[in-house]
């Protein structure tokens, strides 16, 4: 239990305010679907592009065992991050 509330967490946090989450905002205020359609639809897709990232790492770490994914991972959302604030002081 105690992995999946960390799961959770962590992608609750990364989707949190991202495109993904506007874009949703976006169609439910324009009012042209209802917003029980909105939630269906954006919270389809997310299960679709989660079942799609769940199976490639199930497969990535079968063929790829050696390779240290949490920390390649880490390591790429540190970078994301200092680039975001460099973008963000740079104009």
């Amino acid at each position: 239990m105690r992995e999946f509330l960390t799961m959770f967490a962590v992608v609750f946090a990364a989707e949190f305010g991202d495109k993904t989450q506007l874009a949703t905002v976006l169609f439910a205020t324009e009012k042209k679907m209802p917003p029980l359609m909105v939630f269906a639809a954006s919270g389809g897709a997310l299960l679709v592009s989660a079942a799609i990232a769940t199976f490639l790492g199930t497969v990535a770490s079968q063929y790829l065992s050696g390779v240290p994914f949490r920390l390649i991972a880490g390591v790429g959302f540190i970078v994301i991050g200092v680039m975001t604030v460099v973008q963000h002081f740079s104009g």
